[in-house]
């Protein structure tokens, strides 16, 4: 039987009826790999198959599957060529192995994979970039969430919405298709933010100077490559330069860049993990509509990407809706989870909420927005629900009154809350005032799930009166709550 004390709220907050749940439904075609000697066995199994039985069973496989991945025999394709150096010696590919075998052997190492069947939760919502053909007092927004299948592997999905000039949310439906978008090759590196992510990281040698050195300001990953045979010439030690090697290559296949189709939706899009970093998981998106000094908008989202061992703080950035890059953030300050950026500049710098040490939050200021070197330490764990943790619970938003904070607090019984803090305007690591109570606490149902007793969100947005908070319940959903504004920016006042 759920049980239900009442408790004090600094403000009266609205919990919506809408529910964005998880859906197994929704899956990604996936490279379905083994080792080399069983991928040789599985490829000479396939081989023995005349042509006829491979073309009935590419018929079958067509069938059951091309309503659900539109390019499935390009994935097919491209899998294919993963495992195509395993084929006998003997065999002449152009000859003797025609396009239908080519399509099964992909087929035997393609795999699906349930991208949400777990869990769909820790929402972020931002006032999209595109606001044409909307009415009056209607705001549409994008929302990212965190979806997360088989193994507690980590992706990122998105939905578009409307919030109406009444303050109701309109979700659009989910489209049939997901589709995980693929990096482009060979992205342009600065050589200067490269060699200060490699000290931060603390894998800096002089071997990798004498590298970065002779690459000049800017590089691609193949430039890379080549200079490091040439480094691999004159090494002394080849164990020292293997580490150094691997060191430099896994860091700059962590930055790469997305194409996205003009035909795709914003529900359709999932970006899984494609890099070393990211192997275990890319967490916890907080988007903000920037608006540069000149009144460009650019889309930021900041993550944690995360390869089972260490975490690294990343941004996502898109400044024409075509294309997305993803750049891993450096500087001694770049560290721990949960950054946040604000939506513009303070001062003439960019500005960042982060948790540096695990426990406090802080207000970091840079010149540039992927290196972090400034900090300072704005707000620590004050009252009994955020004594264990205090952390953002996405980016700042502007108010006349100073920028509204959404935090989260870890409490008893590793209990996680939703509060709020007012930050000074020009100085933000001064704060007005604070919640004394949560603004939202898990309650009933939302009690239970894949991690009990969490409400999280890594985003509100501010709709004319109104303060919409996406949180998830239990890390296995994702709702909704409402504040008036006003009410709330009159209690943080208070301080």
């Amino acid at each position: 039987m759920n049980k239900e004390r009442k408790r004090t709220r600094p403000v009266e907050v609205t919990r919506l009826p809408h529910r964005i749940e998880p859906d197994a439904s929704r899956v990604i075609p996936r490279f379905f790999g083994a080792d080399d000697a069983k991928t040789r066995r599985r490829i000479a199994r396939v081989l023995t198959l005349d042509r006829d039985e491979v073309s009935r069973l590419l018929g079958y496989l067509k069938h059951d599957y091309e309503d659900q991945h539109t390019d499935i025999e390009d994935v097919w394709r491209k899998h294919f060529a993963r495992v195509e150096s395993f084929l006998p010696d003997n065999l002449d590919v152009g000859n003797d192995l025609d396009e239908n075998h080519k399509l099964l052997i992909g087929a035997y190492f393609t795999m699906e994979y349930s991208i949400e069947s777990a869990a769909l939760f820790n929402p972020s919502m931002a006032a999209a970039r595109d606001q044409s053909g909307l009415p009056q007092g209607s705001t549409r927004f994008i929302m990212s969430l965190r979806a997360t299948g088989e193994g507690h592997v980590s992706s990122i999905v998105f939905r578009r919405g409307v919030v109406d000039k009444n303050n109701n949310i309109i979700v659009e439906s989910n489209t049939p298709v997901s589709r995980p978008l693929e990096t482009v090759p060979d992205p342009n590196f600065e050589t200067a933010h490269f060699r200060q992510t490699l000290i931060d990281i603390g894998a800096f040698t002089t071997q990798q100077d004498r590298v970065l050195d002779r690459l000049g300001d800017e590089f691609t990953t193949y430039q890379l490559e080549v200079e490091l045979e040439r480094e691999r010439a004159s090494a002394t030690s080849p164990s020292a330069f293997e580490e150094c090697a691997e060191n430099m290559l896994t860091l700059a296949r962590s930055n790469y860049k997305y194409v996205i189709p003009d035909d795709v939706f914003p529900s359709e899009i999932v970006i899984f993990p494609s890099s070393e970093n990211e192997s275990r998981g890319i967490e916890d998106v907080r988007l903000v509509r920037f608006e540069e000094d000149d009144g460009s908008v650019v889309m930021y989202g900041t993550y944690t990407a995360y390869n089972g061992f260490a975490i690294f703080p990343t941004l996502l950035e898109s400044d024409d809706l075509n294309t997305v890059e993803i750049h891993t953030m450096a500087g001694r300050y770049a560290r721990n989870k949960g950054m946040a950026l604000f939506p513009r500049k303070i001062g003439g710098k960019y500005a960042m909420s982060g948790r540096l040490d695990g426990e406090n939050l802080y207000i970091l200021e840079s010149d540039n927005v992927r290196v972090w070197n400034e900090g300072r330490l704005a707000q620590t764990p004050k009252y009994w629900w955020e004594y264990s943790i205090i952390g953002n619970c996405g980016s700042p938003m502007e108010t006349e009154d100073g920028w509204l904070l959404l935090t989260h607090g870890v409490g008893p019984m590793r209990q996680y809350c939703i509060g709020a803090a007012l930050l000074d305007l020009d100085q933000p690591w001064k704060v007005i005032g604070q919640t004394r109570e949560p603004l939202i606490m898990p309650t009933g149902e939302e009690r239970i799930g894949y991690v009990p007793n969490v409400v999280y969100s890594c985003g509100g947005m501010i709709h004319g009166d109104k303060l919409i908070i996406p949180y998830a319940a239990s890390d296995t959903l994702t709702t909704f709550a409402s504040v008036t504004l006003p009410e709330l920016l009159a209690v943080l006042k208070k301080g």
